[in-house]
C-alpha cells in the first residue's frame, strides 16, 4: 500500500496562484555565480494564446485523451497552471532562452518514426501513432525538478518506458539505453549552432529504464502533448534533474557502453550521467537545497530523489563510488 505523507512545507490548495514568474537560464547562471537573487516578471496573457498547433481535436491521437489517472502517484502540492508549463520551456533545439514555445511549434510531428537498434534481437522502425495506439495510456501526477532550481507539478499522460524495452527485446549484453532526439537545423535554429553536439542525447541504465516510475509521455493536462513540451513523445524521469527528460525522441539504442549525454559533453563538471536530485549536493554555481515552485513563487526544500526514493533508491545500492547527483 502506498501511504501518502504530506511534508510540513507542502503547499496548501487554498493558496492563490499568481501570474507567471519566470527565470531565464542564462541570467540565472550569471546571477547565481555572483550570489544574486533572481527577480520575477509577470505576464498577463490568456491561456488560449499558449495552445500549440498540435494540441487539440485535430491531433491524430486526440481520441485517446483524457486517459485514466493512476492513483499510485500523488502530489504534495497543487498542479502548475497549464499556461506556465506550456510557455516556460527549456528546449535548446530552438534556443537557449525560455520563450521558445512559438518556435517549437514549427517542428513537423508527422510522419514521425521511432528507431530501435543496437544490442537488440532485430532492429525495427515503428510509426509513432501506431505505436502509441497499442499502449495502455495512463495519467500520472508528477513533480518535475529542473537543475536550475525551479519545479513544476504536471498531469502527464503516457506509458512506462518498460513497454518500449519489451518491444525492442534487448540482448543480455545491453547495459544502457541511449536516446536520441531529432536533428532538423532547417527547422530548429538552436541546432544551427554547430559547436554544440547535436542531436540531443540522453541515457539511462537498463535497470532505470524498466523501473516503474520511468515514463514515456505523449500528453499533458488531458490532451496530446504540445510541441514545446517534447511532442510527439518524451522521457520523464521525475527523480532526476529535468535535462535528463529528453524531448521529441526518434531513436532508442541499446548498448554496453555508457552514453555521453548532450549536457555532459558540453560541461561534464556540471552535468553528469546520473543527475539524481539531491539537496545536499550543490551545482557548481548554485545550491540545490531549495527550489522555486512555478505558479506560487514559493521556495521550498528540495527532497532527495525529488521525493521518489521509495521507487528508485534501491537502483543505486552498491554505487557509492559513483557521482550520482550531478
Amino acid at each position: 500500500m502506498l501511504i501518502k505523507t504530506i511534508p510540513g512545507w507542502s503547499l496548501p490548495e487554498r493558496k492563490a496562484t499568481p501570474e507567471n514568474v519566470f527565470w531565464n537560464r542564462r541570467e540565472f547562471s550569471k546571477r547565481a555565480a555572483t550570489g544574486a537573487i533572481l527577480g520575477a516578471t509577470g505576464i498577463g496573457f490568456g491561456e488560449n494564446l499558449y495552445v500549440s498547433k498540435g494540441w487539440g481535436a485535430e491531433d491524430p491521437l486526440a481520441d485517446l485523451f483524457p486517459a485514466s489517472r493512476n492513483k499510485r502517484y500523488v502530489l504534495d502540492r497543487p498542479l502548475t497552471p497549464k499556461h506556465l508549463v506550456t510557455t516556460y520551456n527549456n528546449f535548446f533545439e530552438f534556443g537557449s532562452h525560455k520563450n521558445v514555445w512559438k518556435s517549437a511549434m514549427q517542428l513537423p510531428l508527422r510522419p514521425w518514426q521511432l528507431r530501435f537498434d543496437g544490442l537488440v534481437e532485430k532492429p525495427i522502425t515503428l510509426d509513432v501513432d501506431a505505436l502509441i495506439r497499442k499502449m495502455a495510456l495512463e495519467e500520472r501526477l508528477l513533480r518535475h525538478r529542473c537543475v536550475e532550481a525551479w519545479s513544476i507539478a504536471v498531469p502527464w499522460t503516457g506509458f512506462p518506458l518498460k513497454s518500449l524495452v519489451d518491444i525492442a527485446r534487448p540482448l543480455s549484453g545491453a547495459k544502457y539505453l541511449k536516446m536520441t532526439g531529432f536533428n532538423m537545423p532547417e527547422i530548429a535554429k538552436g541546432q544551427r549552432q554547430t559547436w554544440l553536439p547535436w542531436p540531443y542525447v540522453e541515457g539511462l541504465t537498463v535497470e532505470e529504464a524498466v523501473n516503474e516510475l520511468t515514463m514515456i509521455v505523449v500528453g499533458a493536462y488531458g490532451q496530446p502533448l504540445p510541441h514545446q513540451n517534447g511532442a510527439p513523445l518524451r522521457l520523464i524521469v521525475p527523480w532526476k534533474y529535468g535535462f535528463k527528460s529528453i524531448k521529441s525522441i526518434q531513436r532508442f539504442t541499446f548498448t554496453h557502453e555508457r552514453p555521453v549525454s548532450f549536457w555532459q559533453e558540453i560541461a561534464s563538471k556540471e552535468y553528469g550521467f546520473w543527475a539524481n536530485v539531491n539537496p545536499q549536493v550543490p551545482h557548481p554555481r548554485w545550491s540545490q537545497a531549495t527550489e522555486k515552485v512555478l505558479g506560487t513563487n514559493e521556495r521550498v526544500p528540495t527532497q532527495i530523489y525529488n521525493g521518489y526514493g521509495e521507487f528508485v533508491a534501491h537502483l543505486y545500492e552498491g554505487l557509492e563510488d559513483e557521482n550520482l547527483y550531478m
